[in-house]
């Protein structure tokens, strides 16, 4: 599903994706999502390469993402005194879809993790919620977030896993408000960007118009093992 939009010199495409209820909860061990739950990669139609398998669910706790990459012959690199320029994932969400708006209001967040560098052997994951440039107005919750994430390397990658607690989602309420602005971006200094649609060359980390959609949508079945 997707709706026209006209951006300066540019015809994009915005796009809803289904995102599948689930009765998960978050541990130390993280969790694992099932093929139901994996997102498209509409990016590629604009040349993007994939090299990560997306994967989303919601609960009434919050969100959850597993995120693999793959493909990878380098070690990552990640800094915590460098998280933008490290290797890492990157979720916006907008817990009122409002695509009519060019800046970031109270209902727009941004959340980093880095699969490694944290932790005192550098090993764990390292997640923040960061501020959005020129946004209208702060997320009461900036300051809010604690960090629920686990990172699983793998032989060409990693696997990593995010839960986002409705704690720190300003205006969560998925019985009132089912569809939220979404967008993510994975940044590998050896593989390059990938996002869900819109890639790099606009300013998708501070203009929600161009973030695409979650449709927050019940599972009829649960099928958590993969």
């Amino acid at each position: 599903m997707s709706d026209a939009l006209l951006a300066p010199s540019t015809l994009l495409f915005r796009f809803a994706c289904p995102c599948n209820q689930t009765d998960q909860v978050w541990s130390t061990a993280g969790f694992e999502l099932s093929n139901e739950y994996r997102l498209p990669h509409f990016g590629n139609m604009d040349g993007q390469a994939s090299f990560a398998d997306v994967r989303a669910a919601w609960s009434a706790a919050g969100l959850f993402f597993d995120v693999e990459v793959f493909n990878k012959h380098q070690s990552l690199w990640c800094r915590p005194t460098q998280m933008l320029e490290s290797d890492r994932v990157m979720f916006w969400i907008d817990t009122r879809d409002m695509h009519g708006v060019h800046r970031a209001t109270r209902f727009c967040h941004w959340f980093l993790v880095m699969p490694i560098g944290g932790g005192s052997d550098g090993k764990q994951p390292q997640a923040t919620m960061l501020k959005i440039n020129r946004s209208k107005e702060d997320s009461p919750t900036l300051n809010q977030y604690r960090q629920l994430a686990a990172t699983r390397i793998t032989p060409d990658g990693y696997r990593l896993l995010v839960h986002l607690p409705k704690s720190c989602l300003n205006g969560w309420n998925p019985n009132e408000h089912r569809r939220l602005g979404f967008n993510y971006a994975i940044k590998d200094r050896e593989l390059g960007f990938q996002t869900l649609a819109v890639g790099p060359e606009l300013p998708i980390e501070e203009n929600p118009s161009l973030w695409q959609t979650l449709e927050l949508a019940k599972a009829s079945t649960e099928s958590s093992a993969k």
